[in-house]
């Protein structure tokens, strides 16, 4: 299958251009830099120069693929709801591209984005998202219903926390927020959880998602349903050498900003449907493995 990416020099990309000429596909991926496109080249990835907002260049690379992965996005806080609907319209313009074949269009979106009630188990495949009024990101899931709704074969991937040693997603935040405050802090009894995959595991359900990928489906890239915030501090705390207390959720906003509300939030999520559909086994280093194992004394993250 000739197969385009976006997102194809970033981190999860790194790990999916191989993972698909692995399998035998021709990977076309997305690059707007010298740098990203001499990576992808040594990769074995032929090269298509464009930027993800560049909607023209965008059809005409969908136009010319038997399937399309969408792996990037801007996860610039300050500016979601603009990021957001610049998705939406990606998303919207690779559907289009693809209408009228049973060409798969692969999206990515978050489990954190399922809408759950306080007390509610773990975020499942057929929860829904929410919408783009409760949460911005909400637009991804919104633009993969829209391509379905006018004979596409759109199917959303939902990523948790994805890692490796290196790099950390969302946990990077808590690290740089730790040495910029001295501290580690976690909210309450800090028994709110993560849900976690390793990368290696999530490209192989991009894969698996783009070969057999029901149309409408959610796949849930969940490795570990829940890892408390707990101890995910006091790893944090004894790499950086620093305390690790508990904060009250008053005092949230003053130690994390804008993250306030994740960082008391429980994420927790299940991949019991995804491994039954897909066959899907995941495998990797488990999320506080991969944290023991980071290069702390070199700065990271």
């Amino acid at each position: 299958m000739r197969v385009f990416l976006t997102g194809a020099t970033g981190f999860i990309g790194s790990y999916l251009v191989p993972e698909l000429i692995k399998a035998g596909h021709q990977v076309v991926g997305l690059s707007r830099s010298d740098p990203g496109a001499a990576q992808l080249t040594g990769a074995g990835a032929e090269v298509f120069r464009g930027d993800v907002n560049d909607l023209d260049r965008l059809r005409l690379a969908a136009e010319g693929a038997d399937g399309v992965i969408h792996a990037a996005f801007n996860h610039d806080f300050g500016q979601l709801k603009q990021h957001s609907e610049a998705d939406r319209k990606v998303i919207e313009t690779l559907g289009e591209a693809l209408l009228g074949s049973s060409r798969p269009l692969v999206v990515t979106s978050g489990t954190g984005l399922v809408r759950r009630a306080p007390g509610d188990g773990p975020a499942a495949e057929t929860d829904p998202a929410m919408s783009s009024a409760e949460f911005p990101r909400g637009a991804t899931e919104e633009a993969a219903d829209a391509v379905v709704a006018k004979g596409g074969r759109a199917i959303v991937v939902r990523l948790p926390q994805v890692h490796d040693t290196h790099h950390q997603g969302r946990i990077a935040h808590h690290i740089r927020l730790a040495q910029q405050k001295g501290r580690v802090a976690f909210v309450g009894e800090g028994e709110n959880r993560l849900s976690a995959v390793h990368v290696s595991d999530a490209v192989r359900l991009y894969r698996l998602a783009l070969e057999e990928g029901r149309t409408g489906a959610r796949y849930h890239a969940v490795g570990e349903e829940g890892v408390p915030l707990r101890e995910i501090a006091a790893i944090i705390g004894e790499g950086l050498n620093l305390p690790v207390e508990s904060i009250t959720p008053e005092e949230a906003s003053d130690y994390f900003g804008a993250l306030a509300n994740l960082a008391s939030a429980d994420l927790a999520a299940s991949s019991l449907l995804t491994r039954q559909w897909l066959g899907w086994d995941p495998v990797g280093p488990d999320l506080l493995s991969d944290l023991h194992q980071m290069d702390w004394a070199g700065g990271r993250p």
